[in-house]
């Protein structure tokens, strides 16, 4: 085994994406003793030392990365690592000792982010999300249609009330919002009941589409998606089984063909 074939093994190691977990998981953890003043100032070396190792450990980290590819060029080719790359090149920025030094320490905190690629579940999740996104973007303009007929309506029978939820087109989106996030909804129904009888029919249709309806439109989406990968994946392992099956297929039938040559010989 050579030493490439080795780096392969350290980047495809479990151990090694618990490690980067626990590191970033630590890291995330001084991030927020950081924000204690008291903390801060009693313990600045050690907080200072523990920014600084886990600078290192990203860059090992990506080296060891780049070093397993067959070719350098292959690193990029993965959208994961090139995200990996940029975070770890951007916290590098000698930002500190400038007029930039808020920012740099604002930019630490998306190495928080690395988790999504060290964690192969959260990268599936991600995936998953992003697949999801056209239906997502779908559903939304439907959405969006149905606050925009509801606020017209709302504008239209409940402009004239003392709270002032219905003022304009504007402010009934933000109310309807409101009512959609179950925000003391029932005192913006309430005040309107008291001019309107029968305006419980408005909130109430408008709950049940667009929070309930809605609502169970995008878990849909997203377990939609989740079956996509698992039968995708599904298929790549079915897949890989058959090639093995093949090859094994093809080694028996060689020797049998070495099997008939020596009773020949024979």
């Amino acid at each position: 085994m050579n030493v490439i074939e080795r780096i392969e093994q350290i980047r495809d190691a479990k151990w090694f994406s618990n490690l980067t977990t626990f590191i970033i998981l630590a890291y995330a953890s001084v991030l927020g003793f950081k924000t204690i003043d008291e903390v801060e100032t009693n313990y600045a070396i050690f907080l200072q030392l523990a920014d600084i190792f886990v600078t290192i450990y990203f860059i090992f980290e990506i080296a060891i990365k780049m070093v397993a590819e067959k070719k350098f060029i292959n690193f990029f080719k993965s959208g994961w690592n090139v995200f990996d790359f940029t975070i770890v090149v951007i916290t590098l920025l000698p930002l500190e000792q400038s007029g930039f030094a808020a920012i740099a320490r604002m930019l630490r905190v998306f190495r928080v982010l690395r988790l999504f690629t060290a964690r192969p579940e959260l990268k599936a999740i991600i995936d998953m999300l992003i697949k999801a996104i056209p239906s997502i973007i779908d559903i939304v303009i439907l959405m969006f249609i149905i606050f925009y007929i509801y606020a017209i309506i709302g504008n239209f029978y409940f402009q004239e009330l003392p709270s002032g939820l219905w003022k304009d087109f504007l402010v009934s989106m933000l109310t309807l919002f409101r009512v959609l996030t179950f925000e003391d909804w029932t005192d913006v129904m309430y005040e309107a009941m008291e001019v309107y009888p029968l305006a419980w029919i408005y909130f109430v249709s408008f709950v049940i589409i667009a929070a309930f309806v809605f609502f169970n439109l995008f878990v849909a989406v997203i377990i939609g998606e989740m079956q996509k990968i698992q039968e995708s994946d599904f298929h790549d392992e079915v897949h890989e089984d058959s090639k093995k099956i093949d090859i094994l297929l093809e080694e028996l039938q060689s020797l049998r063909q070495e099997v008939k040559e020596l009773k020949k010989k024979e």
